[in-house]
């Protein structure tokens, strides 16, 4: 009976929050994934795939508070999204002391980049992509010289979040973001999973049991130093 009501409640964790409890003899790890449109201040249409920072921010606070709960492990297929809401579920990531890995599939595209860098130890499938470009703001924008200077104030929050929690230079970052012949009518590089690596963007190339194992291994870890400690 508590085994069917387990699964009851993980389906409805799945359909809810898109997440689900692993566990087994290695330990308890929650599985959070961050899909579609990442949604910000403004509702998004029905008809939209959504990750509504509402629901993650609390979540991620639970996660790191609860006993139970051994490590994270983020599976990203996004295609961006509200900047503030993307930084701050980053942020709330970046900030665990729970073990955490980050699995980018298809793609990790825009404010997606800095979600997957977030995690301890990060992730790309060998055919996923990462888009990377300079921030885009919808609705009116006023022509003055403060709004440029909030372009610019915003931009470097992302570059700084990038460089700061990956091997990527500063330099390689800035060049992919202002590429201008590789984006069809826009400016940025589209870059793929080996590529992703060798320049430092992400940790490794892998699918999903190389992501399991780095996260058992950073449990495994975290055990023996407290131990230890």
């Amino acid at each position: 009976m508590e085994d069917q009501e387990e699964q009851q409640e993980q389906r409805r964790d799945i359909e809810a929050f898109g997440s689900s409890v692993i566990k087994t003899e290695r330990g308890t790890i929650h599985t959070l994934t961050i899909v579609g449109q990442i949604e910000g201040h403004q509702l998004l249409p029905p008809t939209i795939k959504s990750t509504k920072y509402e629901h993650i921010l609390p979540l991620l606070a639970l996660i790191e508070e609860s006993d139970e709960v051994d490590g994270l492990l983020v599976l990203l297929n996004t295609v961006g999204g509200d900047i503030e809401a993307g930084l701050g579920i980053a942020e709330m990531i970046a900030g665990m002391r729970k073990p955490s890995v980050s699995l980018v599939l298809g793609g990790g595209h825009s404010i997606g980049v800095p979600l997957a860098v977030a995690a301890k130890t990060s992730f790309i499938a060998p055919s996923a992509a990462m888009t990377i470009h300079p921030v885009r703001l919808s609705g009116t924008v006023i022509g003055v010289s403060q709004m440029f200077h909030y372009f610019e104030r915003t931009q470097e929050r992302i570059l700084q979040f990038v460089t700061g929690h990956s091997h990527m230079r500063r330099e390689d970052f800035m060049r992919l973001m202002l590429e201008t012949g590789e984006l069809t009518g826009d400016v940025g590089s589209v870059i793929y999973g080996a590529e992703a690596v060798q320049l430092g963007l992400i940790d490794k190339v892998g699918g999903l049991n190389e992501a399991l194992e780095c996260l058992h291994g950073q449990i495994e870890e975290r055990k023996v130093r407290e131990k230890g400690g």
